[in-house]
């Protein structure tokens, strides 16, 4: 069933807010936070200052990752009422790393006009200035908190030919980085941090001559990663030649058996002997 968003009928609007610097905000943004009945924000605390700075008024409710199946009803409530809802995150675009989906679900299940305004993400200003190939590109957002999940997150990256694009905290770029280098390779990226706002930065270069650079940042960051250039097909190598390609690249032998067994699909064991010539 297709939907109708401007029928004048009750609606869900997804508003974007500035990533840093207030004078992003869209003049339409501005008219829909009026417009709308409730917001539901990811942090009230920080959605009352913008609210402020605005000179508008409005009820707001709690909607974060650990609350927002709870809102369900809440939303429902005021849809079914008449009143038009707002969705806000503290920074940037809902649902995009940030909460909204579950109730964006809800409201389409339940037939009413979900709204997406355009407005501040970070992910596209920091892909357009990073100097890297921009299309085609994969968004992921974040990447796992435990290193191992982490790591399996990646090894699913590394053979797609699209420039990747992470969000990722201060105290954890560092060990992440490491690990995009030991399962990627020491691919070109761009870092791009505290977008908009008076400290901007971008860090661009191969990962092994920013990691240091960027070890006591502060302030949000996203990663732009250079798409996978390797020849995916390796019928052309033989194993001991496959193996030296990683050596190449700066690998040590173990992790250059252990990459050639993975890419070839073949056990460690039987990579080892061709290439120690174990018979």
């Amino acid at each position: 069933m297709s939907q109708k968003s401007y029928d004048n009928s009750p609606s869900l609007y997804l508003i974007p807010t500035p990533i840093g610097n207030l004078d992003d905000i869209t003049l339409r943004t501005i008219k829909i936070l009026e417009h709308v009945d409730v917001i539901f924000a990811e942090d009230t605390r920080v959605t009352v200052k913008l609210l402020k700075h605005l000179n508008i008024v409005k009820k707001l409710i709690s909607n974060h990752n650990y609350n927002e199946t709870d809102n369900h009803n809440k939303m429902l409530e005021y849809l079914t009422n008449g009143k038009n809802v707002g969705i806000v995150t503290d920074r940037g675009t809902p649902v995009i790393s940030d909460p909204g989906y579950e109730l964006v679900k809800v409201a389409i299940d339940n037939n009413y006009n979900v709204i997406a305004l355009p407005g501040p993400t970070a992910l596209i200003p920091a892909l357009i200035v990073s100097g890297l190939e921009p299309s085609p590109f994969l968004f992921f957002g974040f990447l796992n908190n435990k290193e191992e999940k982490r790591k399996k997150e990646l090894e699913n990256l590394k053979n797609l030919d699209y420039t990747i694009i992470f969000y990722e905290s201060p105290h954890r770029v560092g060990k992440t980085l490491n690990n995009i280098m030991q399962i990627l390779g020491n691919r070109k990226i761009s870092i791009s941090r505290e977008i908009s706002k008076k400290f901007e930065e971008v860090y661009r270069g191969r990962i092994s001559n920013i990691i240091e650079e960027v070890s006591n940042v502060k302030g949000e960051l996203v990663i732009i990663v250079e798409k996978n250039k390797k020849e995916n097909n390796y019928d052309n190598l033989t194993i001991i030649e496959h193996v030296n390609l990683y050596i190449k690249e700066g690998y040590d032998v173990k992790e250059s058996i252990k990459k050639t067994a993975q890419d070839r699909k073949i056990s460690k064991n039987e990579v080892y002997k061709v290439y120690h010539n174990i018979s």
